[in-house]
């Protein structure tokens, strides 16, 4: 099959639902299944010229003083549907990833008039939290619910949802909902390289952490994901275990950073507390295999592919119970959870710390296991194909 995403973006900073198209890829190519991605990026960006999936950059330069403006937050582009519209029928299947973007409303618009089948991924985006986050942000966004996605999701082959947990919290947070459900595992994929060799390349990213342990958070800087919680649990926490550091890595697209870093100033931990921006390939994965826990208290997480990272590498996930693979990741003892609070967050770090050496070592275990159980993308490709194959797709 010829399978066309729809995406806004595919920069790499913009989380798990590129990471997870870009992981599966050659696991569908082996399969003798080809994919190509309809994007809002410029051809000028810099992450198109080697992106490793064939993508088609259909937006415009956006120069960042008019980033505020609505229709550049949106992303319109006038390109994007006069081509879905003279190349859709080109492809056996479109998958549309995420919604609330011009690309959503293109594909809705599109796809209307065409007869290839479509499938959405709505990767969270219609978790409940966002409503009580941003009420003013889900009226406006109720009446797009009307004239764009509802629609749009309505006549989908099916809506996929990565979780049991998404799936139940997306139901009756916009009306009216008409959805043809279904709940496909996912995850990422894992080859283990030369593991040492990785952890030393990431230390040495960082020389003043040398050879102390640490706590890892790596993800995007964003209130979403509570990074505050745990600068002021590290804070509060951090002499009880006062050999253990934290590392903050992720990139920083609300230049939230220096509000973070005087937070650890305050509280007399800023020397513990290290920030390498973003970090990737083997950089990543020496941070994932040399910490002693990933931490992530988000307040909204539909998946977390770096939860299931975490979990390749057999790193122990302390996690919020807003994070949806929770219950995952609590019934295999592949790590701790607790609520999206300060105190909660202090919680996580406390009682890792407390846990024996004996025990932390079948957590890291357990965590593997959790991996190859749930998230090990090599398995899930193939239930997405075997969904494909029941709508009658071949």
């Amino acid at each position: 099959m010829k399978i066309l995403h729809i995406i806004s973006s595919v920069d790499p900073r913009s989380g798990g639902p590129i990471q997870g198209i870009v992981s599966t890829t050659p696991l569908l190519n082996q399969r003798g299944h080809r994919r190509e991605l309809a994007t809002l990026d410029s051809g000028s960006d810099a992450w198109i010229a080697d992106f490793p999936v064939p993508v088609i950059p259909l937006g415009k330069a956006r120069h960042p003083r008019w980033r505020w403006l609505p229709w550049v937050r949106y992303r319109y582009s006038p390109h994007l549907l006069p081509w879905l519209m003279e190349n859709m029928s080109k492809y056996d299947v479109v998958v549309v990833n995420g919604i609330w973007n011009y690309a959503a409303l293109a594909a809705r618009i599109a796809l209307r008039k065409s007869k290839v089948p479509y499938f959405v991924y709505t990767h969270g985006m219609l978790d409940p939290w966002f409503r009580s986050a941003h009420p003013l942000k889900h009226l406006a966004k109720q009446v797009f619910w009307w004239f764009g996605e509802g629609p749009l999701l309505a006549g989908a082959r099916r809506v996929i949802f990565t979780t049991d947990e998404e799936r139940t919290l997306a139901r009756d947070v916009f009306w009216p909902y008409r959805v043809r459900e279904a709940v496909l595992g996912y995850g990422t994929t894992y080859t283990p390289g030369e593991i040492e060799q990785q952890k030393q390349l990431f230390r040495a990213q960082i020389p003043a952490l040398g050879q102390r342990p640490f706590f890892l958070y790596l993800s995007r800087i964003h209130p979403k994901k509570g990074c505050d919680l745990l600068i002021r649990a590290f804070g509060e926490a951090a002499h009880r275990f006062p050999d253990l550091d934290l590392v903050m890595a992720g990139p920083d697209q609300a230049n939230w950073t220096p509000e973070l870093q005087a937070l650890g100033e305050a509280a007399g931990v800023a020397d513990r507390i290290h920030w390498p921006g973003m970090i990737s390939g083997d950089l990543k994965w020496g941070a994932f295999h040399a910490a002693e826990a990933f931490v992530l208290p988000s307040h909204q997480e539909n998946f977390g592919i770096v939860v299931a990272e975490a979990l390749a590498c057999g790193t122990p996930a302390l996690i919020s119970n807003k994070v949806n693979i929770w219950r995952e990741v609590s019934d295999g003892k592949a790590g701790l959870v607790a609520a999206d609070t300060v105190e909660g967050t202090i919680e996580l770090l406390d009682r890792f710390s407390a846990i024996p050496a004996a025990e932390k070592s079948a957590m890291r275990t357990a965590a593997r296991g959790v991996f190859l159980n749930h998230f090990d993308m090599t398995k899930n490709i193939d239930q997405f194909i075997d969904l494909l194959k029941a709508e009658g797709l071949n």
